[in-house]
């Protein structure tokens, strides 16, 4: 098995090679956990889930380990806590924070897993790594990569030559267009923050440099080798941290002598019919707000794979409605059934060529008359068991098979009609238009109504449908 993934580092797809098959290690950059989780923030979620789910399928669950981090050390975080002070709440700043980080990470884990995305295998605080960010700290301003100043201890940019190639910028093209912090205690206007002093009504740690907080940055590099090692084997994120977070993440890592990360992997951007998703336009939601509307966590996650990960994906009130028509269609022939020892080569085939998981859907929606693989599929892309999801039932409408009927069960409906509707879409392969025509009326007559669709025949039961009717058509 060959897995070949996109390497932003290289600008090119590479093959897979872990740096030890036996412990597959990869990073993912988590949420800063200052309120729910925008729609935006679930595809990177469900992008490497997707990704961790093929790992562990090849090289085995106990041979992979996967890393998401929650950073719990924020401006946004710190005034949710004063605001709550202020407002009478008792406990100290610190145990505030504390609560509003809690309350937050159960809010992500209860919405990401509503998306069927399997926990990581560790999930790091930042704040339970402070020792390691200040011992990483020292080690670069002991190499002359970093100074103190003001309290402030700051990484020198021009230290490390490579700095920019990443995302493909050069240091002077930078300055020119950069908007970056000018202050005094900077050598450089480029130089970034890998701690900084923190006021006493601030949460704060002892450092050489007096009280403080890390900067963001050093926060992922500290985290990483703790876990995963100086160096492993696959970093992601969204393309939006690819500069200026994933840079000073190979600046901090490279000039303390570790290899870090071999691939680097971005998701692009999500739209909203066609627009940035933003509170002034009007279309911005979190993942919460879609599941309170009754869009199951299922179909949000077929939407998203629906689209390349390198693409930008747009969100449509249209593939929403589409997903769950299929959705349906996929759970009613799956019920009742056990899934096939292997998945579809097809499949694993699709997601091995840098998550294809377009190609994975198209497969899966083939397996439609295989039950038993068809159901393996669903599992290993993560959409769970139809006897553990409900919403199939009540709001199927008989997308390419009927609603339960007459006592019969759904997967003995899907059996009767799919004869049908695949007879039909022959006639149309086979460019027999007026045959179609005339069949299709036919099952018009018996109460099912086809329609053409990109992802094959579908239909809706009329109030006269009637089964008995379909007899001798074919």
């Amino acid at each position: 098995m060959t897995i070949r993934l996109y390497n932003t580092a290289q600008r090119k797809k590479v093959e897979f090679a872990p740096i030890d098959p036996e412990n597959v290690r990869m990073y993912v950059c988590g949420p800063t956990v200052y309120d729910r989780a925008h729609l935006g923030n679930a595809r990177p979620v469900i992008v490497f889930d997707t990704l961790f789910r093929l790992l562990r399928h090849v090289y085995g669950a106990e041979h992979v380990t996967y890393v998401r981090n929650f950073t719990d050390v924020d401006d946004k975080i710190n005034a949710t806590a004063l605001a709550r002070k202020e407002a009478g709440a008792e406990g100290s700043l610190e145990e505030l924070v504390r609560e509003r980080s809690d309350e937050t990470i159960g809010w992500y884990h209860a919405d990401m897993d509503a998306l069927g995305a399997l926990r990581p295998t560790k999930e790091p605080r930042a704040t339970a790594f402070i020792g390691q960010m200040v011992a990483m700290i020292e080690a670069l301003v002991e190499k002359g990569h970093a100074y103190a100043k003001e309290g402030h201890v700051l990484f020198r940019v021009r230290s490390y030559e490579k700095y920019g190639a990443l995302s493909g910028r050069t240091v002077d093209d930078m300055i020119a267009g950069a908007r970056v912090e000018v202050a005094p205690f900077k050598e450089d206007p480029l130089d970034f923050v890998l701690w900084k002093p923190s006021t006493d009504d601030l949460p704060g740690w002892d450092s050489p440099w007096g009280r403080g907080r890390p900067g963001w940055h050093i926060e992922c590099s500290a985290m990483a080798a703790e876990l995963l090692g100086e160096s492993f084997d696959i970093h992601g994120g969204g393309n939006d941290l690819q500069f200026p977070h994933h840079e000073n993440e190979i600046a901090q890592s490279a000039c303390m002598g570790h290899g870090f990360a071999n691939v680097w992997m971005h998701n692009e951007m999500l739209q909203v019919e066609g627009k940035k998703m933003s509170k002034s336009l009007g279309n911005f939601f979190t993942v919460r707000d879609l599941l309170e509307q009754g869009v199951p966590g299922e179909v949000i996650r077929f939407v998203m794979l629906s689209t390349h990960y390198r693409k930008p994906m747009d969100w449509t009130e249209k593939k929403r409605v589409e997903a769950e028509k299929v959705l349906a269609r996929l759970y009613a022939a799956a019920a009742g059934v056990k899934p096939s020892d292997g998945v579809d080569v097809l499949i694993i085939d699709a997601l091995s060529d840098d998550l294809n998981t377009h190609a994975a859907l198209q497969r899966m929606q083939q397996l439609q008359k295989k039950p038993a693989e068809l159901r393996a599929a669903m599992e290993l892309l993560g959409f769970g068991s139809p006897e553990e999801v409900d919403w199939w039932r009540s709001d199927l409408t008989m997308t390419s098979g009927p609603t339960a009927l007459g006592g019969e069960s759904l997967s003995e409906l899907m059996n009767l009609i799919h004869p049908y509707l695949d007879h039909w879409q022959s006639l149309r392969d086979q460019k027999r238009w007026a045959e179609a025509d005339e069949f299709r009326q036919k099952l018009n007559e018996a109460g099912l109504v086809v329609q053409a669709t990109p992802t094959g025949p579908q239909g809706e039961r009329s109030s006269n449908f009637d089964p008995s009717k379909l007899e001798g058509l074919l």
